[in-house]
């Protein structure tokens, strides 16, 4: 594996030459810290310094080479995840993914004020579905799992024959508010519907639902999602529906992001 750096980048602006503070000097607190690891990282990726399939090192040690939280950690992996850099399976570890060969989606102007209401609508998610996969793995029946298992075949085979993903995507995530056994995780999913899919609301994503790389890169994250439900692994699960649900998030906000920043853009620009 190729040597990970622990430096974090310099400040902008700062002189080429000047010092990096060590990990253990103070450093901005909450999502600046989480972001300037992305930095870091994301530097040592585009120079070359990892390589894809090189495996990052575990969130323990990164905590202790970069003087950071479990907590920080894991919001830089779902930044750089959800920006296509790596790739995180369970139990294995964190992989550096060969480069898009397409850019991020993006938002036209009809998508922006929608995509507000859908990341509202994903932080509810993350709190609802992240404990409920984690009941799912304690509670599940054999019938339960094998109608998971199901769903994710389905995807998988909509993805190959360019069909619909989102019933068998929907119904994934139904199925394990079901084998909770508790049936209000199930009312407020099925009371949701569909709409929960953020696909099936911003037309940018409409427009990429049959792209292949972008859906089999969600029933992945599927897969791990119901990979630790079957070995009933709570801890796991609840893990590894936040990933999926933070990166859905998080590919939101950077498409919503640079939405804006173009939507200024044009309106800065002086007409003629």
């Amino acid at each position: 594996m190729s040597r990970v750096s622990t430096e974090l980048p310099r400040p902008t602006g700062a002189p080429a030459d000047a010092p990096v503070a060590p990990a253990t000097r103070a450093r901005p607190r909450g999502r600046g810290l989480a972001h300037a690891l992305v930095d870091a990282f994301g530097i040592q990726i585009r120079d070359g310094a990892l390589r894809p399939g090189d495996k990052l090192p575990t969130e323990s040690a990164i905590m202790q080479s970069f003087g950071v939280s479990r907590t920080v950690v894991r919001e830089a992996l779902s930044k750089l995840q959800a920006g296509g850099l790596v790739e995180t399976h369970h139990g294995i570890g964190t992989f550096v993914l060969q480069p898009r060969t397409t850019g991020m989606f993006r938002l036209d102007a009809g998508d922006i004020a929608t995509s507000v209401d859908v990341l509202a609508v994903l932080e509810l998610r993350i709190s609802l579905e992240t404990e409920s996969a984690g009941l799912a793995a304690s509670r599940h029946t054999e019938a339960q799992l094998q109608a998971m298992r199901q769903a994710l075949d389905d995807f998988e085979t909509n993805v190959a024959q360019a069909g619909d993903t989102v019933a068998p995507d929907f119904r994934f995530h139904l199925e394990i508010a079901q084998a909770t056994g508790n049936p209000y995780f199930a009312d407020i999913m099925s009371h949701l519907g569909t709409t929960i899919i953020p696909r099936t609301r911003i037309n940018a994503l409409r427009n990429i639902d049959r792209g292949a790389e972008y859906l089999s890169r969600v029933n992945r994250e599927h897969e791990e999602i119901y990979a630790a439900i079957a070995r009933r692994d709570s801890e796991s699960a609840r893990a590894a529906m936040r990933i999926h649900l933070t990166n859905s998030r998080e590919r939101l906000r950077l498409a919503q992001e640079a939405a804006r920043l173009a939507q200024q853009g044009a309106e800065a620009k002086p007409s003629r």
